[in-house]
């Protein structure tokens, strides 16, 4: 009598896998990220398209980890979807109960797979258990779009985005260290959560985002400057800049170490990492007669030694 699994079929005429899989808190334990002594040193297995959609589960469409659910006619998913379709099959709608399909979690350990972010040049194999861990630290992952004036959903590696920002979003691109930019408002009253301007400076090789915007931080409008270094943060902190406003004979300074775009534009901002000047500091700042916003922020980049 067939199976109707054409997969489980095909094992019978194969060596048994003999790998034993992970318990369930260890499954995402392995070697960290881009090591070339943690690539593979011996050939990937060859993955056929059958038992990737075998380890892919059919309701959320990620790849599935132990435990692995299976319902009495063999279809399968993962633990987390299991709660989700009510713990009926998604397939076949027959009841799931508590089967494991241990023969398919020994499967998925014997594989060792490339990193999904091949494209954007890593190099790495990973055994399918440790794949996971290292593309969530993999340092080729691409980045997201810095532009916080939208919700710009673009990712890529920093070459494009800095080709991004100037073509599609027509953000001021500048060739040095130093700074001084003056920014204007005629209803300083009116404060909304909204990005007021993106500045891109190319400075010792790298790139780096100055952000100024309005917000409300609790009852009181407020204003922020910050910069952010486009690249990760293990190369962010090699950097430091200083930010400076003032008028009337009064001035504010910050310096600080930019935070790496993996950071969000709104988690550096609901940090206040940056320099913070409160509407009434900045309306004295314009002159005093609060009918517009004058504020003029200087600023360096340097390079630490």
């Amino acid at each position: 009598m067939a199976s109707g699994n054409t997969f489980f079929d095909d094992l019978r005429s194969k060596p048994e896998v003999i790998i034993d899989p992970p318990e369930n808190e260890d499954i995402l334990d392995g070697e960290l990220v881009n090591d070339p002594t943690q690539l593979a040193t011996k050939p990937n297995l060859v993955v056929s398209s059958s038992v990737r959609q075998l380890l892919e589960c059919p309701v959320c469409l990620n790849a599935i980890y132990p435990p692995i659910h299976q319902c009495s006619n063999g279809h399968t998913l993962c633990s987390g979807c299991k709660p989700r379709v009510h713990n009926r099959c998604p397939t076949c709608r027959h009841e799931l109960g508590n089967i494991r399909c241990l023969a398919l979690e020994k499967v998925a350990a014997s594989l060792e797979l490339p990193c999904k972010y091949q494209s954007y040049g890593c190099v790495g194999i990973y055994p399918y258990y440790s794949k996971l861990k290292h593309e969530l630290h993999c340092l080729y992952r691409p980045y997201s779009c810095p532009y916080a004036g939208s919700e710009c959903t673009v990712v890529g590696d920093i070459p494009f985005l800095v080709a991004h920002l100037k073509d599609d979003h027509k953000v001021d691109m500048h060739s040095d260290s130093t700074f001084n930019h003056r920014y204007v408002k005629s209803n300083p009253h009116e404060v909304e959560n909204a990005t007021w301007m993106l500045t891109v400076f190319s400075c010792y090789g790298q790139y780096f985002c100055l952000h100024f915007e309005a917000f409300q931080l609790g009852m009181a409008p407020v204003y922020i400057a910050f910069l952010r270094f486009m690249g990760d943060d293990n190369k962010a902190k090699n950097y430091s800049y200083s930010l400076e406003v003032g008028g009337n004979g009064r001035k504010l300074i910050w310096q600080g170490v930019p935070r790496s775009i993996r950071d969000g534009h709104r988690k550096v901002r609901d940090s206040f990492d940056g320099l913070i000047i409160q509407r009434n500091m900045a309306l004295f700042f314009s002159g005093g007669d609060s009918k517009e916003l004058k504020l003029r922020v200087t600023g360096r980049i340097w390079k630490e030694r």
